[in-house]
């Protein structure tokens, strides 16, 4: 492993299952530390939610998030404790980049915690339960799709809105807009169309009132330039400033995430290794579409960990 050309990525929203972190905790006092302050510094027991569910609300969206940053952000801290290699680069796809802003110091990961939890719930909140949702068009080009949600906006408002892979976009926006568009995409020959199960249209236009409310939070914390290069989803570029960051976030709720164009600026900069931190491998198979050729790792529970930690040894 070539340390100089690895970068970090962190999982968002969907990654998230009853029971992840609890190795990790149970073995490691890094990752026991990381729940202890999360629970604290939110004045509630997200590591028993993360540990013991119920399912059900765990995927609540007010919770996911801050579980998932405070269970890969427990990865991560093992991970340096044990010797991880400083990345080239990180990133993160959605709430991930919350992690990856950690992982790079911009802000603490207390402020980090807090955030992503009113996230959470200022996004929940932009759009009545019931009214938006998401759905992943599988098999077309992102341009197409683009093009299948401006003709289906005479209905209502749909975008596409996580850029993932080739032949994976996800789209979102009200039912009606949804509905146009999955008609369109099976009519211009899309492998599938896949209802998502979450309870909002995140990064459409929708979540623009998401979007503000958060900002007044972002202005109120501490946010310093990244000691790590970070690519932004919002721009698919790196961002230098902790200025730059906060637009960043701001953007990224009712914004495109740009995570295909995120992979291959890293590749393009001689990135060849990257390593997914946190629960499940969902970026592990986004970007072997992006980049067959990419070696890629995973970390996310005793194995996984004790498995690279034992090929960086191999390979001095």
């Amino acid at each position: 492993m070539n340390t100089m050309n690895t970068a970090f990525v962190f999982p968002g929203q969907g990654a998230q299952y009853v029971g992840m972190g609890r190795e990790l905790y149970l073995n490691y006092p890094e990752a026991a530390s990381i729940f202890k302050r999360a629970d604290e510094a939110l004045g509630l027991a997200i590591s028993r939610l993360c540990f013991e569910g119920p399912e059900e609300e765990l995927q609540k969206t007010a919770v996911t998030q801050p579980a998932v940053l405070t269970t890969s952000t427990a990865c991560l801290e093992v991970f340096k404790k044990e010797g991880a290699p400083v990345p080239s680069a990180v990133a993160g796809h959605s709430l991930g980049e919350y992690t990856a802003l950690v992982a790079a110091g911009s802000f603490t990961f207390e402020d980090a915690v807090r955030l992503v939890r009113k996230r959470g719930q200022y996004m929940q909140e932009a759009v009545p339960l019931g009214t938006g949702g998401m759905a992943a068009v599988m098999g077309l080009p992102a341009e197409e799709v683009i093009e299948i949600c401006r003709r289906a906006s005479v209905a209502g408002t749909v975008e596409a809105v996580n850029l993932n892979c080739p032949g994976q976009v996800v789209v979102a926006g009200d039912l009606d807009g949804l509905n146009a568009a999955g008609a369109l995409a099976g009519k211009a020959g899309a492998r599938r169309f896949v209802p998502l199960p979450v309870s909002a249209p995140f990064h459409s236009r929708l979540m623009k009132p998401a979007g503000e409310r958060l900002a007044g939070d972002l202005e109120s914390i501490s946010i310093t330039n990244p000691g790590i290069p970070v690519v932004t989803n919002v721009d698919a570029d790196f961002v230098h400033t902790g200025s730059g960051v906060r637009d960043a976030l701001i953007r990224q709720v009712y914004s495109p995430v740009r995570w295909e164009e995120s992979i291959r600026l890293l590749i393009a900069k001689g990135i060849n290794t990257f390593i997914e931190i946190g629960p499940g491998k969902v970026l592990s198979g986004l970007i072997k579409k992006i980049c067959r050729a990419a070696t890629i790792y995973h970390i996310e529970d005793k194995k996984s960990l004790e498995k690279i930690l034992a090929l960086m040894k191999e390979v001095g």
